[in-house]
């Protein structure tokens, strides 16, 4: 709404005319320091059960920092920008032959929509290969990609390429139902449904320079609604660790949107 100059006169006489009351009103404050109330107590974490021995073991290994070489893949100076995304999924296929290939492949279907990409991946529905998208996120200066394959069941793959030792390498790689994927600085962080009607998983991966690979560094339950706005699909899993036509660089990735659910592994190997 624009106010007239007169509107706008009327406005300055009052907001003066308040000002100069709380001025006169402040007459009587000594400027001296008061005490704003008790302070609560701090109470420190408190260990239970300290005789129990400390796990040398972890009870399931979630693969996190599992990484793998992709084989056959070069470009010039490094630069992930000149690499075929749609050559990187098909190297992924002929790598994993027990996950894409045979009458009872998880990921037959996947594989075999791949005749359906263009050269560097299509952007039409039956292509499974997504829009790649770049950003540093190993913070060497230099951008890595990020690539999605959409696999049977809603499930979304999310795959994280880098150039380490002049070798193409798969540093992050998982797959779910998601409702979004987003870039944040130097972060990808997947939204996924809950069984629990209004909340849903908020997984961070994260760059981890020891381990030379996207760790989920942080994995979060948050609320997000009433129950009613959230529908109940049934997560069957754990993360683990896979996409298509170029982007400009650097471009910020726009959060994906297929439809919602579990949790479920996706192929991964130790690099060699």
């Amino acid at each position: 709404m624009i106010h007239s100059r007169r509107t706008r006169t009327a406005l300055g006489a009052a907001a003066a005319s308040a000002l100069l009351a709380a001025a006169l009103a402040g007459c009587g404050d000594s400027g001296d320091l008061r005490g704003a109330g008790a302070t609560p107590t701090a109470v420190g974490p408190t260990r239970l059960w300290p005789e129990l021995p400390p796990a040398s073991t972890p009870a399931i290994d979630y693969g996190e920092a599992d990484t793998e070489t992709v084989k056959g893949i070069t470009a010039p100076g490094d630069d992930i920008h000149k690499v075929d995304p749609l050559a990187v999924v098909r190297a992924e296929v002929a790598a994993h032959p027990a996950e894409y290939s045979g009458p009872h492949a998880t990921y037959a279907q996947t594989a075999d929509r791949l005749k359906d990409c263009g050269k560097k991946g299509a952007t039409g529905e039956k292509c499974p290969v997504l829009q790649a998208y770049y950003r540093d996120l190993t913070g060497d200066g230099k951008d890595d990609m990020v690539l999605g394959i959409r696999f049977p069941a809603d499930q979304l793959a999310v795959r994280v390429y880098t150039f380490l030792d002049h070798r193409l390498v798969q540093v992050m790689g998982t797959s779910d139902r998601v409702v979004s994927v987003e870039l944040a600085g130097r972060e990808v962080i997947i939204r996924s449904p809950s069984t629990l009607p209004g909340y849903e998983f908020r997984t961070v991966w994260s760059w981890d320079p020891h381990q030379n690979a996207m760790l989920a560094t942080r994995d979060e339950i948050l609320r997000v609604g009433p129950p009613s706005e959230t529908a109940t699909p049934t997560p069957s899993g754990t993360p683990t660790p896979s996409a298509t036509p170029s982007a400009p660089p650097s471009v910020s990735a726009p959060p994906f949107s297929p439809s919602a659910s579990a949790r479920t592994p996706a192929p991964s190997a130790r690099a060699s």
